[in-house]
Order: C-alpha cells, then structure tokens, then sequence
C-alpha cells in the first residue's frame, strides 16, 4: 500500500485558490499511484481568520461542497483521501476532517480539542475519533491538536487502527517529535500532513511525516516544500504489538489502576 502526506500553504479565506493547491497535490498524488493520501488541517480555508464571519464564508457542507466533491472524485479509483475542512453545520462550525474512499463519503471528525483562538468560531466535537476500513487495513482520523493527548490515539489502537491519519497545521515546535512517540506507544503507523507559510504572524512548521511502528521516520517533507511525500508500507506490521518478547503495548496496560484518567480533573 502507498500512503503519502501532502504539504501545501492554504490562503485564508481564498477558497478558489486552495482548492486549486489541493488539486495540484492530487494530481501528484494520481501520478505517483498513492492508494491514501491525507491532507492538511482547514485545507480549504486557511487557518488564522480574524472573526466568524471568514471563517463562515470558508465553510461548507460536507459531503456536498466544492472540496468535498473533488476529494471524492479523486477517490474513486479505489483510493482514499483525508482532508481537513472548515465545515458548516445548522448548528455551527467545526473543524473536521472528512475521509472520502471508492467514490463515497466514509466519515467526518470533529476535532475534540481545539487550539488557541480555535474555540472562537468552532464547536467542539464530542465523539470519539474514528476508524475506517480500506484495502484489508484500519485507519483512525485525529485532527492536529489532538496530538497532545495520548488517549487520543490510543483510543485509535484500540479500535484497531493500524495508520493513524492526521491532518494538522503544527505551529508549536515539539508536535512532529510527539508523533513519534504516539508510533511507539502504540505500535502504529502514523501520518502527518502539515502546512507551511506565514499568516497573519503565524508560522507553520512543515515537516510533514510518516513513521512507522517503532517511531522511524520513513518520509518527510521539509519546512517549505511544496508538494508530497509517500512511501510503501505493510499496514498489518501494526498488528505485532510486542515491544520484547515479554512485553506488548496493549496487554500489558492496568486499566485498573488507570481510573483517574476518567475524572475531569
């Protein structure tokens, strides 16, 4: 299986021209045979909007806006894609992200844990993330921030996710190193598709990534490149759990003495 991130710099509030940087990247993507490629976070829309108003002209339906209906072309020839899109709601906007494969529309994520000014014009999701089914292999969905919370992506194992799929826009300069860490604790996959570039005074990292199962990068991009990054990987590698012969991630977990995790503070 070919899996590629894709790396790109969104303009905000300028849906034509994203829409056509995302059109260059799957292209490139097409041309390269990639069967999963994620995109960044808000690849739509740009990031750093100024009121709700930007962010609400940005906005669309998911499954049926413009983005929508591109990465679910592209699709359809047994491939699938994760991008982060700025979705309206009849309730609001969320920070999703949707994953097209075969020609439909599998699931959307709501992003749980919102960043900085995020909470100024998006609701919070309030379902765990997802997986999804593709090519004999698990995929689980979470969304940048979410990063900073191992439950997160351990909730992702649990369900059987072998690649976790992570569309972000990473300003904080650690978030890539924790992703590796996220690869061993869980013995998964992970793939990372960043945003690059400057806005309104806000700089966003790169270094897109994929790493595999014992935390080895095995593509990247740098901080300003342009374009993606794939390698081939056995998704089912993630099923070996065992850090030794002795030890594996999940059965050796006290989820008995973990009971503090479920208290709110």
């Amino acid at each position: 299986m070919r899996i590629a991130v894709g790396q790109m710099e969104p303009s905000v509030t300028d849906v034509d021209a994203n829409l056509s940087k995302v059109k260059s990247l799957l292209k490139e993507a097409e041309g390269n045979q990639v069967d999963v490629l994620v995109l960044p976070e808000l690849c739509n829309s740009g990031y750093v909007f100024e009121n709700l108003e930007e962010a609400e002209s940005t906005a669309e339906d998911i499954p049926s806006g413009i983005f929508s209906k591109e990465l679910l072309t592209w699709s359809r020839k047994d491939r699938l894609v994760v991008a982060g899109i700025c979705e309206q709601t009849p309730e609001g906007l969320y920070n999703s992200a949707a994953a097209f494969a075969h020609g439909t529309h599998s699931i959307t994520y709501r992003k749980i844990h919102l960043f900085l000014n995020e909470r100024d014009w998006f609701l919070a999701g309030n379902e765990e993330p997802p997986v999804i089914e593709f090519m004999n292999a698990k995929f689980g969905v979470m969304i940048c921030f979410d990063w900073a919370f191992p439950e997160m992506a351990r909730i992702l194992t649990l369900k059987g996710a072998h690649v976790i799929l992570h569309p972000a826009n990473l300003v904080l300069p650690y978030c890539q190193q924790a992703m590796v860490t996220r690869s061993i604790e869980n013995s998964v996959y992970t793939a990372t598709a960043n945003r690059i570039g400057t806005e309104r005074g806000i700089e966003f990292s790169g270094n897109s990534q994929i790493t595999n199962t014992i935390g080895t990068r095995l593509a990247t991009l740098s901080e300003e490149e342009v374009g993606i990054a794939f390698i081939d990987i056995d998704p089912q590698e993630a099923d070996n759990k065992c850090i030794t012969k002795r030890n594996h991630v999940i059965h050796d977990r006290r989820p008995d003495v973990y009971t503090r995790l479920t208290k709110s503070d």
